[in-house]
């Protein structure tokens, strides 16, 4: 019996020409796809062989094969539905692009670029020069450098301005960002003294004043971005510190954290501190990330008087953390846009959904509300509340609407969007499973409701 079935099992060169696997192999290697059919004939092998099965048919093989492959699309990077109502996800890549800036990057990622070549000299570039113009064209700042990261920034200008000399910073500025890194352990990396001083909650001009010495360099203000202290509080203002550097020969500098660029309290949104407002301020350097209230990616910018950035450019680290031709041409997109605030608003997705009236993402939820009733799933419209995220404005909340699904239990629903071929992540509140429609792009809706009647059908809940 055992002899029969094993010559029963198909040779690989036959399974894999068989369209419906063909199909499925979409965004797999052609390694990828033979090991997954290999992986599957042999795992019904050993069943024979250990007398687990008495029989099987081609469909059982193809079947197994086609969850091999979507097990193996799922562990590469790939588009996932943010139903969560977040809008800066740092779990699901934070800021998104524009349909328009992934165009322009598609052309800078499949054809020879730029990067580092001077087009009206005929000679070698500056992989910089073209987006530090923009970025001082845009800021007003003297000079502009980029690097991978704003924990990269900081270390940067800390290590090049304060190596095993003194950093004075407020004790309630000493923040920790995701993944538990934290301000003084990147100072302590950077080779710079960090020296604290006022309290968590009060900090005075007067108390940097107290701890200047000799060995001091750097009046470093930290913006608390992802938590706030509040009751009885004092903090001294970034013009203070810039005033007190520069009467003591020494170099003010903001960590910023994200990069605001917009006066949200215009839009109804809770005010945060903007770039421009930093500068304004007299700060020397200033860092912020690329991909939180900026809209862009991963980045840390710093911006500052010239002299400053020129020494950057010099230092030995940079070499390290230094940017490549993705982020500076999705860098080079963005800031383009943000010369005008208006076209930012529409057209930097982070943006227009933080400052998108209520009523427009109703619009969203009516419209999946209608595909999912002609697919007979039961839901319903419920308001909710999105936020910003990302260690963005933590207690800012905004009005939003979702949809609210029956038929299971909340916990059975979550896991089975999540686990879909399109992973749709949604949220749990009140034993209900949401999907948050302040999150989710209009042209998208059409697929997710024919993935969510997969879903259903699949479980047998219609």
């Amino acid at each position: 019996m055992n002899r029969d079935l094993l010559k029963k099992l198909p040779k690989v060169d036959y399974i894999k020409n068989i369209d419906l696997l063909i199909a499925s192999k979409k965004g797999l290697s052609e390694y990828t796809f033979l090991q997954c059919i290999k992986e599957s004939i042999e795992k019904f092998r050993k069943n024979i062989l250990n007398e687990k099965i008495s029989d099987f048919n081609e469909s059982q093989i193809i079947e197994d094969i086609k969850i091999r492959l979507e097990e193996n699309k799922t562990k590469k990077i790939c588009k996932v539905i943010n139903g969560t109502g977040t809008i800066i996800h740092t779990n699901l890549g934070r800021s998104i692009y524009s349909k328009e800036i992934g165009n322009i990057i598609y052309d800078v990622l499949t054809s020879y670029n730029n990067l580092e070549y001077d087009i009206a000299k005929g000679d070698r570039g500056s992989r910089y020069s073209n987006l530090e113009k923009l970025i001082i064209k845009v800021t007003g700042a003297e000079g502009a450098l980029v690097v991978n990261n704003n924990a990269a920034a900081v270390l940067l200008c800390l290590n090049e301005f304060a190596n095993k000399k003194e950093v004075i910073v407020s004790r309630g500025e000493l923040v920790e960002i995701g993944g538990s890194f934290r301000i003084p352990k990147i100072m302590e990396f950077s080779g710079a003294k960090l020296v604290e001083v006022g309290s968590t909650n009060k900090t005075y001009i007067g108390d940097y004043l107290e701890k200047i010495n000799e060995n001091t360099r750097v009046l470093m203000k930290v913006h608390t971005s992802n938590y706030k202290i509040q009751g009885f509080t004092y903090e001294a203002t970034n013009g203070e510190i810039a005033i007190l550097a520069k009467e003591k020969d020494l170099i003010s500098m903001e960590d910023l954290g994200s990069g605001n660029f917009i006066n949200f309290s215009k839009y109804g949104v809770t005010k945060e501190p903007t770039v421009y407002q930093s500068i304004e301020s007299g700060m020397d350097l200033i860092t912020f990330s690329g991909d939180k209230l900026f809209g862009g990616c991963q980045a840390g910018i710093i911006l500052g008087k010239k002299e400053y950035i020129d020494r950057l450019k010099k230092n030995q680290y940079l070499r390290t953390i230094r940017v490549d031709k993705l982020t500076i041409g999705i860098l080079e997109s963005v800031f383009e846009i943000y010369l005008n605030e208006k076209e930012a608003i529409k057209k930097i997705p982070t943006l227009r959904m933080i400052t998108e009236k209520k009523e427009e993402v109703l619009s969203r939820a009516k419209v999946m509300s209608k595909l999912l009733s002609s697919y007979n799933i039961e839901h319903k419209i419920i308001e909710t509340k999105g936020n910003i995220g990302g260690g963005s404005m933590p207690q800012e909340e905004i009005d939003s609407f979702g949809i609210e699904f029956y038929g299971a239990k909340a916990n059975f629903l979550e896991k089975a969007f999540r686990e879909n071929r399109l992973s749709i992540i949604g949220i749990i509140r009140n034993n209900k499973f949401i999907l948050d429609l302040k999150t989710i792009q209009e042209e998208d809706i059409e697929y997710i409701c024919k993935n969510i009647f997969e879903i259903y059908k699949r479980e047998g809940l219609i």
